[in-house]
């Protein structure tokens, strides 16, 4: 998967290579997200291990070669609705200085036609108040309500 538009931004899926790209910088605009080039690598290796289920797309500024934006696909095998698939998105981000230039939406139509190969019958998302509107756009629905429970981190 790769689209490249007019406007110097790139479409694709996630690189080896994205780490010295800027891909931390970029989820680090959205939530805490500082890890190392081993850690990136080490984390990449397990994703790339399970290709039908992790879908990590990237937008790239073509002339400065650096990670703009981001957002993942999961796909959760299930035993209802006949042994479907849902997916779920999350980590979508968009830099800030490329905000208001539709790569959010793009982002999300990319990871939405990945949903509909895989056979997802539905694909859902977590966001806040602020967001909803922006989702409402890519043809989402307020549905339900989300419930979080962080648990503390293990000590290794």
């Amino acid at each position: 998967m790769s689209s490249n538009l007019d406007d110097g931004i790139s479409f694709r899926s996630l690189d080896i290579d994205d780490f010295d790209k800027g891909y931390s910088e970029c989820l680090q605009q959205l939530t805490e997200a500082k890890f190392s080039k081993s850690q990136f690598i080490e984390r990449f290796n397990q994703i790339k291990k399970q290709s039908d289920t992790y879908f990590l797309i990237v937008a790239v500024d073509v002339k400065l070669n650096k990670i703009i934006g981001c957002g993942t696909l999961f796909v959760e095998k299930k035993f209802i609705r006949n042994c479907g698939t849902c997916g779920h998105i999350e980590d979508i981000v968009v830099n800030n200085n490329y905000r208001g230039k539709n790569l959010g939406l793009r982002i999300i139509e990319q990871l939405k036609c990945i949903g509909s190969q895989a056979g997802c019958y539905k694909l859902i998302l977590d966001c806040s108040e602020a967001n909803v509107k922006f989702y409402e756009k890519c043809k989402f629905e307020k549905k339900g309500v989300q419930m979080s429970l962080y648990l503390p981190t293990p000590k290794l």
